[in-house]
């Protein structure tokens, strides 16, 4: 039987109210609320007193509030995905605490504004792919060739008697290409009378391309216009081999992959021979020497660390072609020219991350480039005439050897902040090595050599304030030995992000440029050409749908203005010549409305005038059209395995002039003007993926089938001059081209690519 004993009960009970009143009266009460920098409430974020237990989440309105029995100095610790963590120290002694908490958004790259003014870019790294390798060789205009491609987006010119990106008012010259961050030279084949030369590479080396109309990077210089920035591929997934046949020729390669798959090498050969092609299709100029082009690269790549990679790509090509075309200054006479091409491109970068936030891009590039060009006077026998009366029928009789050497170097180091802020600076140096020697009917000779060695440094800083807001700062300067001067060109580029996630750039830059090497030597003193460039840019991209506007203007200064020598030659004389370009562009793909249909639209309106060459006033130039539109239509039936793909081109007619004078101490003036008719192009392909060899072997093959022109429009390009005033149509050299070939690639099974690109 217990005896209860009232003290000690009584101490219990003491104790127990000091026990709880401790738990009750030694806590402290925190509450407030969550937001964003633009004060919206952000639900289901984490706050807690860091080393604890202690803590809650927010609701729907971004509040929050919580008890800890926690005291002294303690961390209260916010964190969300998305969002910079946020500490705050704070000091518990029991007294409730308010603390509103605003959260700074984490700039990350799936989230942040894409400064993008002036240009299209495509990689497979980054989601605002335009056109790709695969949007390129199956673009029913462009037979797989990437400047064909290109001509489908807006600011692009349809130029079809010389080759090259006619951009906004600029010259195809105002255009440069780059790989892998160095300039090519040569990047088309050599020139033919009248007749437009594509592109010497395979859109399927590259996987990044780049295609800015104005407002590029300071990285890049000596364009007025635009660059075309292309990136090559990597170590490839596996080892492989390729054949390719059509009645246009022959080619196949290998490529090899490490089994530690750290190194690859790669070797290809194409021949073409246009024989076949030139049977069946008829020509307008006469070939008594059918195009032969024999074509072969090589390449390897070395993983240098886990970030780091060596890649070399190298390609050698010869050309020989000869046709007779009519001559324009004389009745039943004909030009047979004939053309001998050797060219070869060598290109190294190296890309590595050097740790501190530091990454290395160096690349070096080098080639040469041989054209032999002659041109006989021939009756209509095809036989060579010497005509001395009038004097300049002499003259076409020629023969002309032109040989040049070119080097490129740059160094870019860049360092990284926090988020996607960074800043990169380097070097570039170009060095220019051309002769040319020029044979005249008597065979006098003149030979000339122009050497250019370019010295640049650049700049340049991109800031990201927020995912919302930012900015691209740059400045580039050069030194040119051939002119003796320096140049200065800033560069500023700026984009904000709207809630709905579409953005508003504006960009503005200056870019200057060396005079044409065919326009040397000068016996006047020259500067650089100058364009600067103003650029405002809305933008809108969602899963499947791609929207782009641009405004535009451009203002020339400096431009080359030319005269004739005594000998006949064209050169430079001085930087008198102005101009300017103005418009607006308009480009909307579709991926997904249409089930199994990819297309894009693409409009430019373009107002320009310019003085320079031997225009006698500031005038609208010959190469462009006030109005282009193009439509790129692909359907993919997955049942076939077969891609339909079309597309149509349209731009108004361009003007041209017959620009003379009366007497040789007279000035430049226009004898005739007009404008060409309309031009138009509806193109049409079919890519068929046909299986072959056992269902389970890893092969790739693909049936192409294409037809340009189908509409057999009788297109004008411009118009020729005899010295009488006589014109003739520059048209194309035939009315439609057909293609048809078939491709297999061994030990890779790419028909889920070709399948997924198109969807």
């Amino acid at each position: 039987m217990f005896v209860i004993n009232l003290r000690t009960m009584f101490k219990y009970f003491i104790l127990i109210l000091l026990v709880v009143n401790t738990s009750v009266f030694g806590q402290t009460h925190i509450a407030g609320s969550i937001t964003d920098n633009k004060s919206r409430p952000l639900p289901s974020i984490s706050i807690t007193i860091k080393g604890s237990y202690d803590g809650a989440t927010s609701d729907s309105l971004g509040k929050y509030s919580f008890t800890t029995q926690e005291n002294g100095a303690q961390v209260l610790e916010v964190t969300a995905t998305g969002y910079k963590t946020f500490d705050q120290n704070v000091n518990l002694n029991n007294s409730p605490l308010q603390l509103n908490v605003v959260l700074k958004e984490l700039v990350t790259e799936l989230k942040a504004v894409v400064i993008s003014a002036g240009s299209f870019e495509a990689s497979d790294q980054k989601k605002t792919t335009v056109l790709n390798s695969i949007d390129i060789v199956t673009t029913a205009s462009a037979n797989a060739d990437i400047t064909g491609a290109i001509k489908t987006l807006p600011g692009t010119q349809q130029v079809g008697e010389t080759e090259g990106l006619f951009v906004r008012g600029g010259t195809a010259s105002e255009s440069k290409t780059f790989i892998d961050g160095t300039l090519v030279n040569n990047f088309y084949y050599s020139s033919e009378p009248g007749l437009a030369t594509r592109g010497r590479f395979n859109p399927f080396i590259f996987k990044g391309t780049i295609f800015t109309a104005g407002g590029y990077s300071a990285l890049y210089g000596e364009a007025l216009s635009s660059a075309l920035i292309l990136e090559s591929i990597d170590l490839p997934e596996k080892s492989s081999a390729s054949l390719a046949i059509s009645y246009l020729g022959l080619g196949g390669g290998i490529q090899h992959l490490a089994k530690n798959k750290k190194f690859s090498w790669g070797l290809s050969y194409n021949y073409t021979d246009l024989r076949i092609a030139f049977k069946l299709i008829k020509q307008k100029p006469d070939y008594f020497t059918i195009p032969v082009i024999h074509e072969a690269d090589a390449n390897f790549r070395i993983k240098t660390s886990a970030t780091g990679m060596i890649k070399y790509y190298g390609t050698f090509s010869s050309t020989n072609v000869g046709f007779r075309y009519a001559d324009i200054d004389s009745a039943g006479m004909k030009n047979a020219f004939t053309l001998a091409n050797i060219n070869m491109y060598h290109n190294l970068s190296w890309k590595e991350k050097l740790g501190q936030g530091l990454k290395m891009t160096a690349g070096f590039s080098y080639s040469t480039n041989k054209d032999d060009i002659k041109n006989e006077f021939q009756d209509a026998g095809n036989t060579k005439q010497t005509v001395t009366d009038p004097a300049f029928y002499a003259y076409k009789n020629f023969a002309l050897t032109t040989h040049g050497s070119y080097v490129n170097s740059k160094l870019v180091i860049e360092k990284k902040g926090k988020g996607l802020t960074a800043v990169r600076f380097g070097g570039e140096y170009n060095y220019s090595n051309e002769s040319s020697s020029y044979t005249l009917y008597n065979g006098d000779k003149f030979i000339q050599v122009i050497k250019e060695n370019l010295l640049a440094g650049f700049a340049e800083t991109d800031v990201y304030l927020t995912n919302d807001i930012a900015a691209k700062i740059g400045v580039r300067a050069e030194h040119s030995q051939l002119l003796g001067k320096w140049n200065a060109a800033p560069r500023i580029s700026l984009a904000y992000k709207f809630p709905d996630n579409s953005q508003a750039s504006v960009a503005y830059g200056i870019f200057y440029q060396d005079p044409e090497r065919k326009y040397l030597p000068s016996a006047g003193q020259l500067t650089y050409a100058k364009a600067t460039h103003y650029i405002a840019q809305y933008q809108k991209l969602t899963n499947g749908h791609t929207f782009r506007t641009e405004l535009f203007y451009k203002k020339y200064d400096d431009l080359f203005k030319t005269d004739i020598t005594n000998t006949g030659q064209v050169v430079a004389v001085n930087n008198n010549g102005y101009g300017y370009a103005k418009g607006f562009e308009l480009f909307w793909r579709d991926k997904k409305t249409i089930k199994d249909v990819d297309y894009w639209v693409s409009y430019s309106y373009l107002d320009t005038k310019r003085d320079f060459l031997n225009y006698p006033a500031a005038i609208e130039p010959s190469f462009v059209a006030k109005h282009t539109a193009s439509l790129v239509v692909k359907k993919f039936v997955t049942k076939l395995k077969t891609q339909f793909n079309g597309s149509y081109t349209f731009a108004t007619g361009r003007p041209y002039y017959n620009i003379g004078y009366d007497n040789p101490t007279a000035s430049y003036k226009i004898l005739d003007a007009g404008r060409t008719k309309d031009f138009n192009n509806l193109s049409f392909s079919v890519n068929y993926l046909p299986d072959i060899g056992k269902p389970k072997a890893k092969k790739f093959s693909v049936l192409v089938f294409s037809v340009s022109n189908v509409l057999g429009s009788n297109n004008i390009y411009n118009y020729n001059y005899s010295y009488k005033g006589v014109k003739m149509a520059v048209t194309p050299p035939y009315k439609r081209f057909f293609y048809i070939g078939y491709f297999v690639s061994f030990g890779i099974d790419r028909s889920e690519d070709a399948i997924n690109n198109t969807l």
